[in-house]
């Protein structure tokens, strides 16, 4: 596998990956088919970054597209030297033409940083910015979101739900996020895995989340429960298990037949492995007037139909999936 880039004249590989973008069905499709990112098509797209001679290639073939004249190719790291070169011009300059003895280095660089460097630090150096908001039953909303289908590490979280059945409330998910952050969250299609993952990058974020009790890593080992600053009030609560029950949660239709005659019924589970949060969210429901059974110590249900009425009426659901699940058993 050859590891060359293909340096085209100004525009023409705009033009080419413009070509199979709209011969291939859009950007996703066309890296999908290269195994790489979208954001390596874009910017092969805006000539950000030389595109590979493999790629090109495939692009060709796959697509029909004419090869562009006039390709001349460059090594992968064709930019390093030259780059060293000029970085070493600007090292050399800033340290006042002294290079070799390292106390009178650092002596000239603090005066450069001093004089000049610390106001020139590139935006890339400072976090991106979030919005903190209070506390509030969105926020509590979003917690509960995230103890379901979310998952954090330092830098990202994600937030996995089914192509097609949770596609609807992936559009609530993305909005919440906005209002709640004033962050416009990427969306990933994963096919493979019939699933939408909605993810962020943003370590400071993730800080912020984990200060409100979201756990990092492996949220069943680290005995995952609702937060305390939800337990102590019951719209915060009420919120939470809405957004629990509306990732990890189910609404479905249970039939029997007697006498000959077959009845059906709706009931409601919700799935943890987590003990702690299966109790806080037993003994909530309970103390609000829910009969409630837990199967094997993961899975609670509510199975009668007043209860699922009151569940409807008192914790409802944003997941237009379990509305039309619900309403179509009604």
């Amino acid at each position: 596998m050859t590891h060359k880039r293909v340096r085209l004249p100004n525009g023409m590989q705009r033009k080419f990956i413009d070509a199979a973008i709209k011969r291939g069905g859009g950007v996703n499709h066309v890296a999908q088919f290269l195994k790489c990112s979208p954001r390596t098509i874009r910017d092969w797209r805006r000539e950000k970054f030389l595109a590979s001679y493999e790629a090109i290639g495939k692009l060709s073939r796959k697509y029909s597209i004419p090869l562009p004249q006039n390709i001349k190719l460059e090594e992968r790291f064709w930019y390093v030297t030259k780059g060293a070169r000029r970085g070493g011009l600007v090292s050399y300059q800033k340290q006042g033409g002294v290079i070799g003895d390292p106390t009178i280095r650092m002596q000239k660089w603090h005066e450069w940083w001093d004089r000049e460097g610390k106001t020139k630090m590139p935006s890339t150096f400072y976090p991106f910015p979030f919005a903190r908001p209070e506390k509030s039953v969105e926020l509590a909303e979003f917690i509960g979101i995230m103890m379901g289908d979310g998952g954090m590490t330092d830098r990202q979280l994600s937030i996995t739900l089914h192509h097609i059945d949770d596609l609807d409330y992936s559009y609530f998910v993305v909005a919440l996020i906005k209002k709640l952050f004033n962050i416009t969250a990427a969306v990933y299609h994963l096919p493979k895995y019939s699933v939408n993952r909605i993810g962020i990058s943003r370590s400071n974020l993730m800080k912020y989340l984990y200060s409100l009790g979201l756990p990092m890593g492996n949220k069943i080992k680290q005995g995952l429960d609702v937060p305390d600053w939800i337990k102590t009030d019951a719209g915060y609560m009420i919120a939470c298990i809405r957004g629990l029950v509306d990732t990890d949660g189910s609404i479905f239709t249970h039939t029997y037949r007697v006498n000959g005659k077959q009845y059906f019924y709706k009931k409601l589970s919700f799935c943890s492995m987590s003990p702690s949060l299966i109790k806080t969210v037993r003994i909530f429901l309970q103390s609000h007037g829910f009969h409630v059974r837990v199967k094997q110590g993961k899975d609670i249900r509510i199975e009668s139909v007043a209860g699922m009425k009151h569940y409807m009426q008192f914790i409802g659901s944003h997941n237009p999936k379990h509305l039309k699940r619900y309403d179509a058993m009604v």
